[in-house]
């Protein structure tokens, strides 16, 4: 045997010692945290969004970058799951896969009351592998969770915690309420928003959408919103763009002006002519001979659903579709009546 092949075997026998090793000192939850990342890795993306701004020289509108974040693969058609406010007001978005290749993206539809997005690229089908999908009811306080993302433009950075709280609230883009959110202490930093919470199988439970932060770096509290919703909205602004949310035909009166009436419940502005609350027999504000404003029917409930403010009235509407049959709660009169009425699309 020649010397350089006896040193290439001692090398290798060396390299494969030294591998023996180190498997042997990784733990269960090291090679579960090594599996999930490897098989999930090829389907998180990189989302590049860039605006219109003016030249302060040429006065020349130019395409400049804004910001970026995290999406996933939704499936092999080549829709991309984000954040709403990743992409918000983007001129161009592009989408970075795990090959580096870029595609340029577009918008398929847009969700911010749930800080939700969906985009399409051309890619492969090859190279749009999709995230299984998990159940966000089955989780409890305590359950390993791993995130996936791209922090401050370090792309692929994985991160471990536990589901630290359910059924937290935070604030959308738009101000509506986001209810049974996911509370983890997984290191979640700007540039991780869009990107998937995976559970120990490697499947989708939630997506990263904000921190918790004085200083806007990770302080150990992430939220991300429940893959039940996502399953929920996803297909709804892939078929029509947002949320088709039913309505009752009605326009209400501001928050504001309700809370200094002291009203507890949303009150009705005007019924629209010929509209399911016009049916149902609804009553809107009235105003007097002498200018002064009656109130008129104020909503305390859909169904089992309170109603204290426009927010929970979206929310409750939300769970229903057109063509469903409602009981609305009022306060008329300082009585408390109902009425059935059969929600219908929005115009």
């Amino acid at each position: 045997m020649t010397l350089w092949r006896w040193l290439l075997l001692g090398f290798m026998s060396g390299a494969s010692a030294l591998s023996a090793v180190a498997n042997a000192f990784s733990t269960d939850d090291e090679r579960n945290s090594m599996e999930v990342f490897d098989a999930a890795r090829p389907s998180v993306v990189f989302v590049t969004n860039q605006q219109l701004a003016r030249n302060p020289y040429s006065f020349d509108l130019v395409t400049v970058p804004r910001g970026s974040g995290t999406g996933f693969v939704w499936d092999k058609r080549g829709y991309i799951v984000t954040n709403y406010h990743v992409v918000e007001g983007a001129r161009q978005i592009t989408i970075t896969l795990q090959d580096q290749s870029n595609w340029p993206a577009e918008v398929v539809g847009l969700a911010p009351e749930r800080d939700l997005a969906v985009l399409k690229i051309k890619a492969p089908s090859t190279q749009l592998p999709p995230l299984p999908l998990g159940d966000s009811s089955d989780l409890r306080v305590g359950r390993k969770v791993l995130a996936i993302g791209n922090p401050f433009g370090l792309d692929a950075t994985l991160t471990t915690g536990v589901v630290s709280a359910l059924g937290r609230e935070i604030e959308s883009p738009n101000q509506r309420k986001i209810t049974n959110v996911i509370q983890t202490d997984a290191a979640i930093n700007p540039g991780n928003s869009g990107g998937p919470l995976l559970n120990s199988e490697g499947k989708l439970i939630g997506v990263n959408t904000m921190i918790y932060s004085p200083s806007g770096a990770s302080a150990g509290i992430g939220f991300a919103i429940p893959v039940n919703t996502v399953k929920e909205v996803v297909p709804e602004l892939i078929q029509h763009g947002r949320i088709v949310r039913p309505v009752l035909g009605i326009a209400v009166a501001p928050d504001h002006w309700a809370q200094q009436l002291g009203i507890q419940g949303v009150a009705i502005l005007r019924v629209e002519p010929n509209s399911a609350a016009e049916k149902a027999g609804l009553q809107g504000a009235k105003r007097n001979s002498w200018g002064q404003i009656s109130l008129g029917d104020v909503i305390v409930a859909i169904e089992d659903y309170p109603v204290t403010n426009d927010d929970q009235l979206l929310s409750a509407l939300e769970h229903y579709k057109p063509g469903d049959q409602v009981t609305v709660s009022l306060m008329r009169d300082g009585k408390l009546v109902s009425r059935k009425l059969r929600l219908t699309a929005p115009q």
